[in-house]
């Protein structure tokens, strides 16, 4: 038991023996630490300073889909995870609020936005978001800065590649394969990353904002996003309702025409023959009779169904509720300038500190390095002839006699 607690005190003495050489050593280097700190945190104002404004406007929607039962039980809840909702009672698949992110971030959907119109400060007439940011836009000091050191490699490689930009956006033979030019994909990848949507399952709304360095442009292109996001979900939900109702327009439209024709036949016959008392004239009007009740049938089960049609494609048509609506924003939401300044206080920190401990284990690593080829030539001497124990305490016993006689010298 005793010798448990001598153990345990031992090793609470030489923790506190390292906390205090840690604390001796940091403090032996404050200079360097405050040094080093100083430069970061000018780093840190001018990055802060620099970094340009960033605008962010949003809205919030309520999507109404369609109710109905389902029987599926466990496999509903399974392919709800995948983003479908499968409805036995409706017979379709329906597209729920969890794909709506894969949507905005699909290229035809960025395509489109980058190929509408916007109003810019200091632009006279609306362009597109690929011609402003190719012929108008200018970056930031940072950014050039950045573009220049960070990026400079990629600049460099891009100058001695030549590449030369594309002019099609879509190949002719396949119009689902998109080949965009350098300008196109950089302000896709700019969309991207400044378009966002999130999906609350637990309040059953949808939040679709935009970041952009003008409050007017992220206003402008979250009302885009919202209006082509409603259009892309519309025409999913209904395309198979339209295709029915269509086809059952084009039935429609035959059958109407042949109920047109058999009602004129039945109409000239009775005209033309009034007055003829004939069996065979009777037969013959029987039949047109029958002809015409079989078409005006068909032409009236296709009206019916042409109808229910319509009526169908109203009922598949999603309704979304705005709940807050688009609106320019007043104040910027980026950058964040005591953010930025404290990450680089803390950084600069760590870097000083971490300064003085990699020194500190360089020298050690020396003194290691150099003792090590001390023993070797040690170990070499001995070889010649001399014992290298007695050389050493020789050595150590000589180091004792200066001291003492170098302390009798000064008393």
């Amino acid at each position: 038991m005793s010798e448990n607690r001598i153990k345990d005190k031992t090793v609470q003495d030489s923790d506190e023996i390292d906390l205090l050489e840690l604390i001796k050593t940091v403090w032996g280097g404050r200079k360097t630490i405050i040094k080093t700190l100083l430069v970061f945190t000018l780093i840190g104002g001018i990055v802060a300073i620099l970094s340009p404004k960033q605008f962010t406007a949003s809205t919030t929607l309520v999507p109404q889909t369609s109710k109905g039962s389902s029987n599926l039980g466990g496999l509903s809840s399974l392919a709800s995870m995948a983003g479908f909702n499968l409805n036995m009672s409706q017979g379709m698949t329906e597209l729920t609020p969890q794909v709506y992110p894969q949507i905005i971030q699909s290229a035809p959907f960025q395509l489109e936005i980058m190929n509408s119109t916007f109003t810019f400060e200091g632009v006279a007439q609306p362009v597109s978001l690929v011609t402003y940011y190719t012929d108008y836009y200018q970056p930031g000091i940072l950014a050039v800065v950045k573009k220049y050191t960070i990026g400079l490699p990629g600049v460099v490689l891009k100058s001695v590649r030549g590449e030369k930009e594309t002019a099609t956006t879509e190949t002719e033979t396949d119009k689902t394969t998109l080949k965009l030019t350098n300008e196109q994909e950089k302000v896709r990848k700019l969309l991207a990353n400044n378009l966002s949507l999130d999906v609350n399952d637990k309040e059953g709304v949808i939040n679709l904002s935009a970041v952009f360095h003008e409050p007017e442009l992220a206003a402008q292109v979250t009302q885009k996003a919202k209006v082509l996001l409603q259009q892309y979900i519309t025409d999913f939900r209904v395309e198979k309702a339209e295709a029915q109702r269509d086809f059952i327009q084009e039935r429609y439209n035959e059958k109407k025409q042949e109920f047109e024709q058999t009602q004129a036949q039945l109409a000239g016959f009775r005209d033309r023959n009034k007055n003829v008392i004939s069996a065979l004239a009777r037969t013959e009007e029987e039949r047109l009779e029958n002809e015409y009740q079989l078409a005006f049938n068909v032409y009236s089960e296709l009206a019916q169904q042409l109808e229910q049609a319509r009526i169908k494609v109203k009922e598949e048509t999603p309704v979304f509720s705005i709940i807050k609506p688009v609106m320019i924003p007043l104040e910027k939401s980026k950058p964040n300038r005591p953010l930025i300044l404290a990450v680089w206080v803390f950084l600069g920190l760590v870097a000083g500190i971490g300064w003085i401990f990699g020194k500190e284990y360089l020298a050690g690593l020396r003194e290691s390095l150099s003792e090590h080829e001390k023993e070797e030539q040690s170990k070499k001497s001995g070889q010649n002839g001399y014992s290298t124990l007695e050389e050493e305490k020789e050595r150590k016993l000589h180091v004792v006699v200066n001291r003492d006689y170098k302390q009798q010298n000064k008393f």
